[in-house]
């Protein structure tokens, strides 16, 4: 088999999902890289694969990566592969590529299943044009900073979560986004696999009450009309700042400028008073 790098998209949750293609890949390859050698195992040993694995995962990509860009350029082909879905899509595989692409070597990708492409196809929003955002920050400021960066991004958005942050992702995009329309889907092709479509609000009360279980996916609706022409936020704080030093009380500043521009009105508070 050609030395290259080959990018092989896996299951997200049905093995029956995984192409003939990716399988012969696989199995003709060298040596395959893998963010969790144990899920990948247990892959392999399903479709009768005996390949050596080599971890390939955050904590070690620059020097891993070095290894296996070397092994390429000495003959060897390489598969990498993530625990679900493609590669290099909120994955370490990302600097993989970019390294060998940096050193001219071939990469060659078998696409296969992907969680976002799929949560969007289901969720009944538009899917014409939308944008991914993986991971939003663990940090609730930073989540929040984020969040008010895409208050105008008119295009659907995608987001991953983990469990046991999805309840506090959801009423921030909630406090911050309005209660716009959202898709939340978890356990994509698995047996449990789930979509409930509903307001963001709705949303989160729901998850209130029933624990949240399993990956999640967000797909939540563009800005509407009348949002999308706001100035951004720091703007209206400016603005909220330049009524108060000309006399005005900063609570009531805050009120008329959050009527103007649709921003929350304790929100232009909090930033204006600081």
């Amino acid at each position: 088999m050609a030395a290259k790098l080959y990018l092989v998209g896996t299951p997200i949750g049905n093995l029956e999902d995984l192409s003939p293609r990716a399988v012969r890949i696989l199995s003709e390859v060298d040596f395959i890289a893998a963010e969790d050698t144990r899920v990948t195992l247990r892959l392999c040993n399903h479709f009768g694969i005996k390949k050596p694995l080599i971890s390939y995962y955050a904590h070690n990509l620059r020097e891993r990566g070095e290894q296996i860009a070397a092994r390429i350029e000495e003959g060897e082909s390489c598969a990498v592969v993530t625990d679900a879905g493609m590669p290099c899509i909120s994955d370490p595989g990302e600097e993989l590529v970019a390294l060998c692409a940096e050193r001219g070597i071939p990469i060659e990708t078998a696409p296969g299943p992907s969680a976002a492409v799929s949560a969007l196809a289901v969720s009944g929003l538009p899917a014409g044009r939308f944008t991914f955002e993986g991971f939003l920050a663990q940090k609730r400021s930073a989540r929040l900073t984020r969040l008010r960066e895409l208050a105008a991004e008119r295009r659907t958005m995608i987001f991953y979560e983990a469990p046991h942050r999805l309840l506090s992702t959801l009423e921030d995009m909630l406090e911050v986004l309005g209660d716009r329309r959202a898709a939340v889907v978890k356990e994509l092709t698995k047996i449990h696999e789930s979509v409930l479509r509903a307001p963001l609000s709705q949303a989160a009360a729901y998850f209130r009450e029933t624990p949240p279980r399993g990956e999640y996916v967000v797909v939540l609706e563009g800005a509407p009309e009348a949002e999308r022409a706001r100035p951004p936020l720091e703007e209206a704080v400016r603005q909220v700042r330049a009524r108060a030093e000309s006399g005005e009380p900063l609570s009531q500043a805050a009120r008329a400028v959050a009527a103007e521009t649709g921003y929350r009105k304790n929100e232009l508070y909090a930033l204006a008073s600081r």
